[in-house]
């Protein structure tokens, strides 16, 4: 499946601080990562899955998603050199959905906004908090975070 986002900084925490509710804490762990590839599990509350990325373009990837038992996905994460946690948000605004992630532990203080597009030249209607465009910074992949 062909996945394409665009990701953004965030302003400031405390203008978005009222949008975000319901937030699901995730645990990512990436089992290899290369210049165009990479395999990760995911786990959030009752839920795990893995995920294979390809290519270099952080725009535009092939994305493959698996759902996995949680017991499957505990054992790969203690396999895992490259971890990170994150608390996600969900917000729809002007009929997209927003992911919002506020990262924890060594990246605490990183906040992004994700939005997952129907092709890259897609028009949309940013949030009013929106920073910089990170999109094709390599710094904020999260297989790079959590290094």
């Amino acid at each position: 499946m062909l996945e394409i986002e665009r990701k953004f900084l965030i302003k400031d925490l405390v203008q978005i601080r009222p949008f975000l509710v319901d937030g699901l804490t995730l645990r990512q762990g990436y089992l290899f990562d290369a210049q165009d590839k990479s395999l990760r599990v995911r786990i959030a509350s009752n839920k795990a899955t893995i995920t294979m990325k390809f290519g270099v373009n952080a725009l535009v990837r092939e994305e493959f998603e698996y759902e996995i038992p949680m017991e499957d996905a505990e054992s790969l994460w203690r396999l895992c050199s490259k971890k990170l946690s994150k608390t996600r948000y969900r917000i729809m605004h002007a009929g997209n959905l927003w992911e919002i992630d506020v990262f924890h532990e060594k990246n605490e203080g990183l906040v992004l906004a994700e939005i997952e597009l129907s092709a890259p030249d897609q028009v949309f209607e940013p949030l009013f908090w929106l920073g910089e465009e990170v999109t094709d910074d390599a710094r904020y992949l999260n297989v790079n975070l959590a290094q």
